[in-house]
């Protein structure tokens, strides 16, 4: 895994709406590369659509973000490639019926098909599975997950696996294309005080590698730069920038090159989470 350079992260009055209403709006924030940053907030806050919208796989309607110098909404797919999706329910689940040495292998095959350069398609076989390898590797330490340690070792199924150490194995592969953001759903859901506490302190590592790093949680340690998301007032004057829907972007490898489009209209509303069960649905189809 080649060492990566984090992304900075920036936005300024950053809003989301669309036929069902604000899915979030008003957000501000400044992080540098490396940042370890924390989006807190009740369930159906537009927590998700936030992340996706960060990412480059939703379509922003309101004030101005950049990511990594790529400002959005006008860069979305520039954002894609170097912004990397761990574990987010709906858009990158894991394959229940792959072993994890398989699971890995889709997402090299995967990385190599989209992320990496026509150059290295022409190396010979050999060469190309001992980089691939070796990409894995470097991955699964930077996640802390040992396949030795596993009931079965890597031919232990993904549906055994416990929840904590599928985020493990969400966080190599999204680590399998050096992004600059790595961004994660739902942190903390289904994990022990003790198991938190471990994947927080995975996050760590990961930022101190020089990854900037992103995850929803419900409740954000005290060393994590917060955004908070809550009800948004639907009686409040409507952003200047505002437009009829929010086009959620297919999810990609951190370093592809295509820009794969999806035109369905997807959002939350304060009070309501059809909007984001829709946005994750149809993230997840493309």
């Amino acid at each position: 895994m080649d060492s990566p350079h984090g992304a900075a992260v920036k936005a300024e009055d950053f809003g989301l709406k669309g036929p069902r209403g604000w899915a979030f709006r008003g957000v501000g924030i400044d992080a540098a590369p490396g940042s370890l940053i924390a989006v807190e907030g009740p369930s159906g806050s537009g927590r998700t659509c936030l992340l996706l919208a960060l990412t480059g796989r939703m379509k922003p309607t309101a004030g101005h973000a950049e990511v990594g110098g790529h400002q959005l909404p006008k860069k979305m797919s520039a954002v894609r490639r170097i912004a990397a999706l761990g574990p987010v329910s709906g858009v990158t689940d894991l394959d229940q019926a792959l072993t994890v040495a398989e699971q890995l292998r889709e997402g090299a095959l995967l990385q190599r098909h989209y992320g990496a350069p026509v150059r290295a398609m022409l190396r010979p076989r050999a060469e190309r599975r001992a980089a691939a390898e070796a990409r894995i590797a470097s991955a699964l330490e930077a996640a802390g997950l040992d396949l030795a340690a596993l009931p079965k070792g890597e031919r232990t199924s993904v549906r055994d696996l416990e929840r904590l150490e599928s985020v493990r194995l969400s966080v190599a592969i999204a680590l399998l294309g050096s992004p600059g953001l790595l961004a994660l759903d739902d942190l903390d859901l289904k994990l022990s005080d003790t198991e938190r506490a471990e994947a927080w302190a995975l996050l760590r590592s990961v930022a101190a590698r020089g990854i900037t790093v992103l995850a929803v949680c419900s409740e954000a340690p005290a060393d994590a730069l917060v955004l908070r998301t809550g009800p948004v007032d639907p009686d409040a004057p409507d952003a200047p920038q505002d437009a009829p829907d929010a086009p959620v972007e297919a999810a990609e490898p951190a370093g592809a090159e295509g820009d794969t489009k999806n035109d369905t209209t997807n959002d939350d509303t304060n009070d309501d989470t059809k909007g984001a069960d829709d946005a994750l649905a149809e993230a997840g189809r493309a």
